[in-house]
C-alpha cells in the first residue's frame, strides 16, 4: 500500500508541475487573433475590390450624365444615376449602395457623382466589426478644358499585311466614339485625320488654291508635240524639261485631271527652304519654297481632313482608306502639326478667351522611312522628321507615337525620340493591339474631363 501510495504521490506532483499542456492551452488562446488578423485581411482585400470597382462605375457613370446633365433635370439625373450605377457596380458582397449627383452649371460646369455601399466580413466579425464601409467621387469638368487631336495614320502598302489595315479602321472608329463620348458640347473635342503615304491628299478641288506649287506637276504631266498647234501624236518625251530641251512643244495637263497629292514643301539644298517641310509657316504666294508642292503620285491615300466634330464624316473618310506607296512619316507628321495650326487647306477654328486647349498628335506607321519628295535613305528622311518632331514638341503640343512593328523591323528610335516621353511611345507587334493601343490612349485623353 505504501508503494502504491508512493508512486500516486509522485504522479500527483509531476502532473501539478507539468508545462506542456500550456502549450497547447497557449496556442488555443493565442490562435483567436492570429485567425481574425489573417481574416481580416482578407475582408479587407474584398472590400478594398470593392471600392475600385465602385470608382470605376462612379467614373462611368459621370461621364455619361455629363452629357445629360444640361438637358435633363436633377431628378431625372438622379434617376438615370440610380439606373446606371447599378448596371455597372454590381459585386455580389456590396449592401446598402447609394449614389447622388449634383450637377452646377455656368461657366466650368460641374457634375459630380458621390457612391458609398457596405461589404459584411466574414472574418473581422471575431473583433465586433460586421460591415466595412466604402465609398468613392467622380468630378467632370466642363465648359474650361478642350481638346484637339491629329490622328495621323499610315496608310502605306505594307498596312495591308497581318490585318492591320483592318485593325487600325476599327481602332480609328472606336477612338472617334470615345472622343465624341468625352465632349459634352460641340467644339470640345476638334479632330483631324491625316492618311499619308509617301505624299498626302489635299483634295483635288483645291485645284486653283494659291498654296500649291505646280512647277514640277507641269513638268511631269502634260504631252509633248512636233508643232505648236498639238497636232498629231505625241513624241516620247515625258517631261516638259526634256520636251523644250529637245525643240519640241510641251502641253501641259489641266490642273482638274491632278489627283490632289502633294509632297514635301521646302528644298533641303537652299537656305531660305531648308526648313520648310519641318514647321508650319504660312504658305506665301510669291516664295515657292514655301508653297506645297503638286504631285501625281499613283497610290494617293484619302484626302486629309481638318479639325472637325462630323464623327459621321470621319467615320467614312476611316472606312475608306486603301494601303498603297511608300513611306515618309516625317510628311503626314508635318500635316498633323499643321492640321492644328492652320494653314493650306486648314481653317483652325478660333479658340475662345478663358478655355485650356490641349493639342495632342496621334502618329502611327507600320514601317520605317522608305522615301520622301528627295530620298529613298531611311536615315536622310530621319533627321528631317527628327527636326520636325523638335518643333512639334518645343510649341507644346503632346506626341504620340505607335509604331506597328510586325515584320521583325528594328524597333524605332526615331519615333522613340518623338514621342513626347516615355510613356506615349507604344511598340506593337500584332495587329489587334492597334485595337488596344487606341482604346488606352482615348482613354487618357477622356479622362481630362475626369478631374477627380
Amino acid at each position: 500500500m505504501m508503494t502504491i501510495w508512493t508512486k500516486l504521490s509522485r504522479t500527483i506532483g509531476a502532473f501539478r508541475t507539468a508545462r506542456s499542456g500550456n502549450v497547447a492551452i497557449t496556442f488555443a488562446v493565442a490562435i483567436l487573433p492570429i485567425f481574425g488578423s489573417v481574416g481580416a485581411a482578407v475582408d479587407y482585400s474584398r472590400a478594398n475590390d470593392a471600392k475600385a470597382k465602385m470608382q470605376l462605375a462612379l467614373d462611368a457613370v459621370a461621364l455619361m450624365l455629363s452629357k445629360e446633365a444640361t438637358t435633363v433635370s436633377s431628378n431625372q439625373l438622379q434617376t438615370n444615376a440610380s439606373k446606371y450605377f447599378p448596371a455597372l457596380f454590381n459585386p455580389p458582397w456590396a449592401n446598402s449602395v447609394n449614389i447622388s449627383v449634383t450637377y452646377t452649371a455656368g461657366a466650368g460646369s460641374s457634375l459630380v457623382v458621390n457612391g458609398s455601399a457596405s461589404v459584411p466580413t466574414e472574418f473581422a466579425r471575431i473583433f465586433g466589426f460586421y460591415t466595412i464601409n466604402i465609398s468613392g467621387s467622380s468630378t467632370v469638368k466642363w465648359g474650361m478644358s478642350r481638346l484637339r487631336v491629329a490622328l495621323v495614320l499610315d496608310n502605306t502598302g505594307s498596312m495591308s499585311s497581318s490585318g492591320k489595315m483592318t485593325a487600325l479602321k476599327t481602332a480609328t472608329n472606336n477612338l472617334l466614339t470615345q472622343l465624341n463620348s468625352a465632349a459634352q458640347i460641340n467644339g470640345d473635342v476638334y479632330v483631324s485625320i491625316i492618311p499619308f503615304v509617301k505624299d498626302v491628299n489635299v483634295n483635288p478641288v483645291n485645284y486653283n488654291a494659291t498654296w500649291i506649287d505646280w512647277t514640277n506637276w507641269d513638268d511631269a504631266n502634260g504631252a509633248c508635240y512636233n508643232n505648236a498647234q498639238y497636232n498629231g501624236n505625241p513624241n516620247s518625251y515625258t517631261t516638259k524639261t526634256n520636251c523644250a530641251g529637245n525643240g519640241k512643244y510641251w502641253n501641259t495637263a489641266n490642273h482638274n485631271t491632278w489627283n490632289g497629292c502633294v509632297t514635301d514643301r521646302g528644298n533641303t539644298n537652299t537656305p531660305t527652304g531648308q526648313t520648310y517641310d519641318t514647321n508650319v509657316d504660312p504658305p506665301i504666294n510669291n516664295n515657292k519654297q514655301s508653297l506645297f508642292p503638286a504631285e501625281q503620285y499613283s497610290p494617293c491615300p484619302q484626302a486629309v481632313r481638318g479639325l472637325s466634330y462630323d464623327w459621321s464624316a470621319m467615320t467614312s473618310l476611316v472606312n475608306n482608306m486603301t494601303p498603297g506607296g511608300n513611306t515618309n512619316q516625317a510628311i503626314g507628321l508635318a500635316w498633323g502639326w499643321l492640321s492644328l495650326a492652320g494653314g493650306g487647306p486648314f481653317t483652325v477654328p478660333a479658340m475662345t478667351p478663358g478655355y485650356t486647349y490641349q493639342h495632342v498628335i496621334i502618329l502611327l506607321t507600320d514601317g520605317l522611312n522608305t522615301q520622301d519628295r528627295w530620298y529613298t535613305n531611311q536615315a536622310s528622311i530621319d533627321a528631317r522628321q527628327q527636326m520636325t518632331c523638335d518643333n512639334i514638341k518645343a510649341a507644346g503640343l503632346t506626341l504620340y507615337t505607335i509604331q506597328v512593328n510586325t515584320g521583325g523591323d528594328p524597333t524605332s528610335t526615331l519615333l522613340q525620340q518623338c514621342a513626347s516621353d516615355s510613356s506615349k511611345f507604344f511598340l506593337l507587334t500584332s495587329a489587334n493591339q492597334i485595337v488596344t493601343t487606341f482604346n488606352t490612349i482615348g482613354t487618357s485623353l477622356s479622362n481630362l474631363y475626369v478631374s477627380k
